[in-house]
């Protein structure tokens, strides 16, 4: 009785197995550049082959699964401000991103100073420009409207 095996696993399944694996190993080089993972964490992948001969024992069906183990993504924090306006009822919410309400911040994108939550301080020192501008305007009453 010779008792060679002739097994590839890259051929089992007419390829299935080993496509199987590549997609596997795909996630977990995905998960491994994913820099909302930490780097250290290991990944694995379980390859599990279930053997169920028949009652001679000369026809076997294998059975193949996996498992595979990514690294977890990782917690974030942030702070959010919250109002609510006591005439309407109007609830907002937008992320604090500077360390303290009210204070200013040069956005490291793009080296501009904003507001608290985000807001361009020229966008509102323009807004409030135009709103001055408009609060001067002279009215003349005694010219006819037409």
């Amino acid at each position: 009785m010779s008792k060679e095996i002739e097994l590839n696993l890259s051929q089992l399944a007419n390829g299935a197995i080993q496509q199987k694996l590549d997609g596997e190993l795909e996630k977990i080089f995905e998960n491994i550049h994913d820099p909302n993972t930490k780097s250290k964490d290991k990944r694995a992948i379980t390859i599990k082959l279930e053997f169920s001969p028949d009652e001679n024992r000369q026809v076997i069906n294998l059975n193949s699964s996996f498992s595979t183990k990514l690294a977890p993504v990782r917690d974030f924090d942030t702070t959010i401000l919250s109002a609510k306006n006591l005439e309407d009822g109007s609830v907002a919410a937008r992320e604090l991103k500077s360390t303290a309400p009210g204070q200013t911040y040069i956005d490291p994108t793009d080296g501009q100073p904003k507001t608290d939550v985000g807001t361009p301080i020229d966008v509102i020192e323009k807004e409030e420009a135009a709103q001055k501008e408009q609060a001067n305007q002279i009215i003349n009453l005694q010219q006819k409207r037409g």
